[in-house]
């Protein structure tokens, strides 16, 4: 399977607006939304493209920890696999550096970082050793990310219909009753999931889950993103960077790092670095033209270390193929998950 202009173009128009409905993308993409609809069909229905939810990740009401993970070689996909079992764990990605693997966990507090995931950690046989970085400051995630494959007037079109109304302070998971909450495991698994196809499955009355739902939207707790699976991306290659920034200048640097197009993540962290970056790349050449381009927009940067990632065996709680497509099956906790 390969994607065409027009598939990569809906993918796009829904990375800005994953719930944006068909007649909208349709005055976008100048398409049928019918056309849309059964485009979009074809693209989940072979784990191309999907759209789902997660926490947003904010260091203030949650906690995110990226952990680095060695493992014996022999026992490395026996490791793997129950590391991609634990619903707190988010994404796990195999390294090529001097760490074996890389997980982002998302829990709801220190506290439930300790007793559901540390805990997990050390009953793993072949596990050997992992080292925490915790988040301090989120500064852009996986769900800025674009395509750009739009046009200047597409784009347009998609600012004037496809801007969301601003949430409701961000609230903790639980803040919201458990009625509400109930709503989460469907979005992991649809972010474009209707309040009538969450009532069937609850067998709850559809006027009450649309107002639970629109109640969980405004929030401001969920972040919803449209994923590609990479391989059809143009970015085969995933680069993780640890470097140390000058203190008092992570906004900045911030600031300077989102003007580059192909950062996935970048965020303050405690460890013996303070900084970790993430990029998709063309190609592996493109790592050295991006530490070139960081060291341009940040002043004072210190690169450390960087890691190349051979396989990302799970994402955001999306299970994936060997070709970086979804599997269909999502792990996810109760408090869903956030990052890159």
């Amino acid at each position: 399977m390969e994607l065409s202009e027009d598939d990569l173009a809906l993918i796009q128009v829904l990375q800005a607006s994953p719930r944006l409905g068909w007649a909208d993308a349709a005055k976008v993409l100048d398409v049928h939304a019918t056309t849309l609809a059964a485009r979009w069909d074809r693209l989940t229905s072979q784990g191309a493209a999907w759209v789902t939810a997660h926490l947003a990740g904010d260091p203030k009401q949650m906690l995110l920890a990226y952990v680095a993970v060695d493992c014996e070689m022999n026992r490395r996909d026996s490791v793997t696999a129950q590391l991609a079992a634990v619903p707190e764990i988010v994404t796990v990605e195999e390294a090529a550096s001097n760490r074996d693997l890389m997980l982002t966990v998302i829990t709801r507090s220190l506290e439930e970082f300790s007793e559901r995931v540390v805990s997990r950690l050390k009953t793993i046989d072949g596990l050997t050793k992992y080292q925490v970085a915790l988040c301090t400051r989120l500064h852009s995630s996986g769900d800025d990310w674009r395509l750009n494959v739009l046009s200047r007037s597409q784009l347009a079109t998609l600012r004037t219909i496809g801007a969301p109304a601003g949430p409701e302070p961000a609230q903790m998971a639980g803040q919201l009753p458990q009625s509400h909450l109930d709503l989460l495991p469907f979005l992991a698994r649809d972010g474009r999931a209707t309040a009538a196809q969450i009532a069937r499955a609850l067998g709850r009355h559809p006027a009450t889950v649309q107002r639970q739902l629109n109640r969980v939207l405004a929030s401001g707790i969920l972040s919803f993103r449209c994923e590609i699976a990479q391989r059809y991306s143009s970015f085969p290659v995933t680069c993780q960077w640890f470097v140390n920034v000058p203190a008092g200048q992570h906004e900045a640097a911030a600031a300077g790092i989102r003007t580059i197009s192909n950062v996935r993540l970048s965020a303050s962290t405690t460890g013996p670095t303070n900084f970790v970056i993430i990029m998709w790349l063309h190609t592996l050449a493109d790592v050295m033209s991006a530490e070139l381009a960081l060291q341009q927009k940040v002043p004072g940067i210190e690169i450390v270390e960087s890691a190349v990632m051979l396989r990302t065996v799970k994402r955001v709680g999306w299970m994936l193929k060997e070709d970086t497509t979804a599997s269909g099956a999502v792990v996810h906790g109760g408090s869903l998950g956030a990052a890159e």
